[in-house]
C-alpha cells in the first residue's frame, strides 16, 4: 500500500474528543494492551496529528503521528498498527517468520507466499482468514511488516504451505515508514532461543551459497497483468532450512536481553562520553545543553541507530545530565533563565579516559547495507534566462527562438557577435556600440528611442539581461536537469508567536532543495527535543511547511549549512537564530 509515494490531504492536531475515541478504538482493536499499553501509545499530553493521506493507488487512509513517527493508521475503518509501533510491543499480533531475502520485494509491494514461511519448533501461530498479522525476519523477533492473513493456519498447513499466505499492507522501509525518524528494527531475541541457545548456535550462523541461490530462485521478478504487486516466493519450499542465518540481523552479544529502554540508557551513555572526548573542547564551554545534544551527541550516534531520550528511562535531557553531575563527570549551571549549560567537563574522569570510540561491526555494516538511505547532497543550482516573444528579433539569428534558456556567458557571446556581425561596434570609440532597430526595440525604453543612440557594452549587455525572463535549473546527484522559470525560492525560516504565546519556527520551500520536510521534521524533534508538525504551507499548492516548537534556527541552520552543504545564499531567515544567553 505505502511502496510508492502518497499524497498528503491534511496534516492537523488531534482534538481531544478524537484523542479519547482513538484510544477507545485502540481498546478494542488491540485487547491484549493493558491500560498503561494504551496510554502509553495514545499519549495524553504528548502530541498528537491526524494526517489524512491518499496511497498511490487512490486509497483513502488516516494516519496518527506520534513523536514524528506514523504509531496507527485506519483503512476502512480498520485500525492497524506500524512498525514503529510494533517494536515497542512486539507481541501485539501473531507472528510469522520469513527470510531476509524477501523483505526487498515485500518493500516493494509483493505479497508473501507461503513457500517463503519458515517453520517454527512449535509451529506456526493460529489465525483465522483476514486476521492481521505481523511478519519478522530469521533471527530477530523485531516485526518488519504487517498483513493480513489470505486462509487459515489449518488451510495453510493443508494446502503444503503453497500460494499466496499474506496480503501485506506496510513494511519496514516503505514511504510510511520513510515518514517518521526512519530509525532501523531493534534486535528481539526469538522467543524460542534462550541464551544456552544462543552459545550452543554460535558460529553456525551462516548459510551456504547454495542455499542463498535457491533463497533468490524463490522470488518473482514478474508483475502480474493486471497491475498488482509482486508475489515473494515461488512454489519451492525452505521450511527446512537452516533457522540462523548471517542476514537475519542475529545478534550473540548480551543486548539481546536487555531491555530496549535499557539499551537506550546505554546508547545515550555511550553517545554522551563519545562527545565529551571527540568533539567538545574546552574553548566550547560554557554550551548550551540543547546544542551538546543536537550538534554533538547526535552526530556520535553509531550508523543505523537511533538516539531517542524518550525511549530511555531518563525521559528527558536534563535528567541524565543531572546524573552524569552527581557522578562530577560535568558541572550545569543555568547561566539565564529556563537555559541551561555545560559550564565545566572533568576530562580526566575515569569514565571519559576509559572509554572506547566503538567501532562499527562487520556484521553491522553488511545488514544495514541494503536499508542505508543515501546521503542527501545539496542540487547545482544554475540561474538561467528565457527568450520573451519582445527579444526574439535579437536571438533568432544565434538560432534561438521564443522560450530557450541561456546562460549569462551564452547571452554575453551571443550579443557581441551579433554587434560585430552587423557592424555595430563605434568605430572610433572601441567600448561604444551603435544601437540598430532592433537593439532599439528589445532594449530601450519608449522615451529612449530617438535620443539614445549608443551604449558602453557593460550598459547593453545589463539591459539585454534585465529585459531578459529570470529562469534556473536544478541538477539533483544523479538525475536529469530541471529547469524552471521564474527565480527559485530560498529555504525560509521565519518565526511565529502563537496564542498561547510561545514561539514556534516554521520553515517552508524545503522541497524545491530536493528535502522531505518529514525527514527534515523527524531529524529536528530529536534534536531539538521539541514536537514538529508537518503542515500544508498557506497560500502554496502541493507544498508542505514544517513547524518546530521554540526558536530552533541555530539547531535548522547548522542541518542546513554544515550537514546538508547548502549554500547560504539560498536560505533566508538565519539571522532569526537566538542571541547566547537569551531564552528560546
Amino acid at each position: 500500500m505505502f511502496a510508492k509515494a502518497f499524497r498528503v490531504k491534511s496534516n492537523t492536531a488531534i482534538k481531544g474528543s478524537d484523542r479519547r475515541k482513538l484510544r477507545a478504538d485502540v481498546t478494542t482493536a488491540f485487547p491484549t494492551l493493558g491500560t498503561d499499553q494504551v496510554s502509553e501509545l495514545v499519549p495524553g499530553k504528548e502530541e498528537l496529528n491526524i494526517v489524512k493521506l491518499y496511497a498511490y493507488k487512490g486509497d483513502a487512509v488516516t494516519v496518527y503521528v506520534s513523536g514524528g513517527n506514523p504509531i496507527l493508521f485506519e483503512l476502512e475503518k480498520n485500525l492497524y498498527p506500524t512498525v514503529y509501533t510494533l517494536w515497542s510491543y512486539p507481541d501485539l499480533l501473531p507472528t510469522f517468520t520469513t527470510w531476509p531475502l524477501v523483505l526487498e520485494k515485500l518493500v516493494g509491494g509483493a505479497d508473501l507466499m507461503l513457500p517463503g514461511l519458515v517453520m517454527p519448533p512449535a509451529g506456526l501461530p493460529q489465525v483465522q482468514k483476514g486476521d492481521l498479522c505481523a511478519i519478522s525476519l530469521v533471527g530477530n523477533r523485531a516485526p518488519v511488516a504487517i498483513a493480513v492473513a489470505a486462509m487459515s493456519t489449518a488451510e495453510m498447513l493443508t494446502s503444503g504451505l503453497k500460494g499466496r499466505g499474506f496480503s501485506v499492507l506496510h513494511t519496514y522501509q516503505d514511504h510510511l515508514w520513510r515518514s517518521g525518524n526512519k530509525s532501523s528494527p531493534p534486535s528481539i531475541a526469538p522467543l524460542a532461543l534462550d541464551s544456552a541457545d544462543l552459545n550452543e548456535e554460535k558460529g553456525s550462523v551462516q548459510v551456504d551459497s547454495t542455499l542463498q541461490g535457491d533463497m533468490r530462485h524463490m522470488i518473482l521478478e514478474g508483475e502480474e497483468e493486471n497491475g498488482e504487486a509482486h508475489q515473494a516466493c515461488e512454489e519451492k519450499s525452505l521450511s527446512e532450512a537452516p533457522e540462523d542465518t548471517s542476514t537475519g540481523g542475529l545478534n550473540q552479544d548480551s543486548t539481546d536481553s536487555k531491555t530496549l529502554q535499557e539499551q537506550m540508557d546505554e546508547l545515550l551513555q555511550q553517545c554522551f562520553l563519545h562527545a565529551l572526548k571527540c568533539r567538545v573542547k574546552k574553548a566550547d564551554l560554557p554550551l548550551l545543553t540543547s546544542t551538546f545534544l543536537g550538534s554533538h551527541m547526535f552526530s556520535c550516534c553509531p550508523e543505523g541507530r537511533q538516539l531517542d531520550i524518550k525511549k530511555s528511562s531518563y525521559k528527558k535531557l536534563s535528567k541524565f545530565l543531572q546524573q552524569m553531575q552527581q557522578e562530577q563527570i560535568i558541572q550545569v549551571k543555568e547561566l539565564s533563565k529556563g537555559v541551561e549549560s555545560i559550564v565545566a567537563v572533568d576530562w580526566k574522569h575515569p569514565r571519559i579516559t576509559s572509554f572506547v570510540i566503538p567501532e562499527p561491526s562487520p556484521t553491522s555494516q553488511t545488514i544495514q547495507e541494503g536499508s542505508r538511505e543515501q546521503p542527501y547532497h545539496p542540487p547545482d543550482i544554475k540561474p538561467l534566462y528565457c527568450v520573451p516573444a519582445s527579444m526574439t528579433l535579437l536571438f533568432q539569428e544565434s538560432g534561438h527562438k521564443k522560450g530557450s534558456f541561456l546562460e549569462g556567458s551564452e547571452v554575453r557571446t551571443i550579443i557581441i557577435n551579433y554587434a560585430k556581425k552587423n557592424d555595430l561596434v563605434d568605430a572610433d570609440n572601441k567600448n561604444l556600440v551603435k544601437l540598430d532597430p532592433i537593439l532599439c526595440d528589445c532594449i530601450l525604453e519608449k522615451n529612449e528611442q530617438h535620443t539614445v543612440m549608443k551604449l558602453p557594452w557593460d550598459s547593453l549587455l545589463t539591459r539585454c539581461l534585465e529585459k531578459l525572463q529570470p529562469a534556473y535549473q536544478v541538477t539533483f546527484p544523479g538525475q536529469e536537469p530541471i529547469v524552471k522559470k521564474g527565480k527559485i525560492c530560498p529555504i525560509d525560516i521565519t518565526l511565529a508567536q502563537r496564542a498561547s504565546n510561545k514561539k514556534v519556527t516554521v520553515v517552508r520551500n524545503l522541497e524545491a532543495y530536493g528535502l522531505d520536510p518529514y525527514s527534515v521534521a523527524a531529524i529536528l524533534q530529536q534534536r531539538c527535543q521539541a514536537s514538529t508538525t508537518v503542515t500544508s504551507a498557506p497560500g502554496a499548492k502541493d507544498s508542505l511547511q514544517v513547524q518546530i516548537q521554540g526558536n530552533q534556527v541555530h539547531h535548522l541552520g547548522w542541518l542546513l549549512l554544515e550537514e546538508y552543504q547548502l549554500p547560504r545564499k539560498h536560505i533566508q531567515g538565519l539571522e532569526k537564530a537566538p542571541k547566547p544567553g537569551k531564552k528560546k
